[in-house]
């Protein structure tokens, strides 16, 4: 399974991977921007992707409407603040920094049981 990373910080993106890592994803595309979010998920569709809302350039949210304008890919938004998307975006499975494992577990199948439905 190939997971797509949208993170601007270094650090969350390796501990997301590892974490997806534990839960069978075997591939990885990172992206610090909205451009390039967009332009991994052109090269290779993935199975998930976690996204931040802010980035350096552009916005995860956008990224992810984009990508998913013509398909439906479980998605999970790992934001800082995930009081300020109550409402914003219904429906979403968000978690907030820092997160536990168990909450990207649980966050992963519950993205997962949204798309399919």
């Amino acid at each position: 399974m190939h997971a797509l990373i949208i993170e601007d910080q270094s650090l969350i993106s390796i501990m997301l991977e590892d974490e997806l890592h534990e839960l069978g994803f075997t591939s990885f595309d990172t992206a610090a921007t909205q451009e390039a979010a967009i332009a991994a998920a052109q090269r290779r569709c993935p199975d998930l992707i976690t996204a931040d809302d802010r980035l350096i350039t552009g916005s995860g949210i956008e990224a992810v409407r984009i990508i998913c304008a013509d398909q439906s890919i479980p998605t999970v938004y790992i934001v800082g603040n995930p009081d300020e998307l109550e409402g914003k975006l219904p429906g979403a499975t968000i978690i907030g920094k820092p997160f536990r494992s168990d909450e990207l577990r649980q966050a992963v199948q519950g993205a997962a049981q949204l798309a399919a439905d």
